[in-house]
């Protein structure tokens, strides 16, 4: 997972994330966040809704549920998920993204 993202990124602060083998470096706004993603494992993220959010796939896959229609998206795939739309995951060891969120306080650092 070390070498998805280069230094400039890496020395962003982490975000505080209770997924496990997660790992998000934290770009902050005034208005929004941008996260760098990376997973070491599997995940499952179960369905909740906050504001809007909008992804590109990096590397590996992540299947998302959003308002009931399920696809996966692989690398070099968008998504965008509409502001209070239910939408759960399933995220694949090896998966990273960057993160657009309309949220300034969606996460926190470390």
């Amino acid at each position: 997972m070390s070498d998805t993202f280069p230094d400039a990124i890496r020395k962003l602060p982490e975000a505080s994330l209770t997924i496990q083998g997660a790992r998000a470096y934290l770009s902050q706004a005034p208005t929004h966040q941008i996260l760098f993603m990376e997973f070491a494992e599997d995940a499952d993220v179960p369905a909740h809704a906050h504001a809007a959010q909008f992804g590109i796939v990096l590397e590996g896959k992540i299947e998302l549920t959003i308002s009931g229609d399920t696809r996966t998206y692989a690398k070099g795939d968008r998504y965008f998920i509409p502001a209070g739309a239910v939408h759960r995951a399933k995220i694949y060891a090896g998966y990273a993204d960057v993160t657009f969120f309309d949220d300034a306080g969606r996460y926190s650092a470390k």
